[in-house]
């Protein structure tokens, strides 16, 4: 496969295993689940149990299996045609999907920060406008 087309597959490739990745570990629809294994890696009794565990609760830990995964499925290698083009695929792609997940954070912090001083605008107007109408009742 040439450099360039290995490369495209690689950004690509990336993008499900981050949002997999993300999803698993963030998201509200897998909060249940997650929550479970949090409590399980904390009160394991076996450091294999606890370990086992955290890994669906952290993003980073979680992206190895998931790129595993994708490696077994599209059968992907980077730069080399033998196992340890799939070992250098799988760190390429696991990294690549943590800059995707760490941009994606950083988008939904900004949006959140947005979302809320439009909140506080809000209520700072509907308090000026009772106060406003208040006056104007009082007058």
């Amino acid at each position: 496969m040439i450099m360039t087309l290995q490369l495209v597959w690689l950004l690509v490739l990336s993008l499900p295993i981050a949002c997999i990745a993300w999803t698993v570990t963030h998201e509200e629809v897998f909060r249940e689940p997650r929550e479970y294994c949090k409590r399980r890696s904390e009160q394991g009794r076996s450091i294999l149990e606890r370990k086992f565990f955290y890994l669906f609760t952290c993003e980073y830990c979680f992206s190895h299996y998931v790129a595993a995964a994708m490696l077994a499925l599209t059968g992907f290698r980077l730069l080399l045609d033998d196992w340890r083009g799939i070992l250098i695929a799988l760190f390429a792609l696991v990294w690549i999907a943590n800059v995707y997940m760490g941009l994606f954070a950083l988008i939904r912090i900004d949006l959140k920060v947005e979302r809320l001083e439009a909140d506080m605008k809000t209520e700072q107007l509907a308090k000026t406008d009772s106060e406003a109408a208040e006056k104007k009742k009082n007058a």
